[in-house]
């Protein structure tokens, strides 16, 4: 069974499911099969509600003061188990929320579903991954037409009722995409964090 919480860092993960409606190009998960102190990240199925409880049960949350929900696939596409599991880490260990996403999960559940994670998450991150459509599609490689311009509305809407959201890229990009994004980022009101390659 892959671990479902581990480390990176001074960070607490989770690991929720493997599923995810892009296939980047630099997408750690097809070079290597862990990540921090896990010993792999590959669920044979996702783990249940009374699993992710479980290992939470299990773990030594001291000195923790945020849990992020980010593995080896798209949290949001596990969204009942996250939200259930992200109130009961509130609750029980009075941690943070924090959901690192590719912006896609209106689309994947054809629903708003930002009014759900607003009532449990903290912060958003948000992987925008390139500064045009063309790009995005190229690298992310994305299962839904029109992902890019609803990733950009997914983080315009969500900073209108979730504490804090950020969109991301990573440093493999080159300079000047990189500089071109922090430009839409800042068009569209939503900052932007460039962050190294794992």
């Amino acid at each position: 069974m892959a671990d479902i919480l581990y480390t990176y860092g001074k960070q607490v993960y989770v690991n929720l499911t493997n599923k995810c409606t892009c296939s980047c190009s630099f997408c750690i998960r097809n070079h290597i099969d862990t990540v921090g102190d896990a010993e792999t990240l590959w669920h044979k199925k996702d783990p249940t509600l009374a699993e992710v409880k479980e290992a939470m049960d299990s773990f030594d949350f001291t000195g923790c003061t945020e849990l992020v929900y980010c593995g080896y696939g798209e949290p949001t596409c596990a969204l009942d188990t996250l939200l259930e599991s992200a109130r009961y880490a509130k609750d029980t260990y009075h941690l943070k929320i924090r959901v690192n996403t590719n912006g896609l999960a209106n689309l994947y559940h054809n629903t708003d579903i930002i009014p759900r994670l607003a009532k449990t998450v903290d912060s958003l991150s948000i992987s925008l991954n390139a500064p045009t459509e063309e790009k995005y599609n190229l690298i992310t490689r994305p299962q839904f037409d029109g992902a890019f311009h609803a990733l950009l509305n997914f983080a315009r809407e969500a900073q209108q009722c979730i504490e804090t959201v950020q969109l991301s890229v990573v440093d493999v990009l080159p300079q000047e995409d990189i500089e071109d994004c922090r430009r839409l980022a800042e068009k569209i009101g939503v900052p932007l964090r460039v962050r190294k390659f794992t």
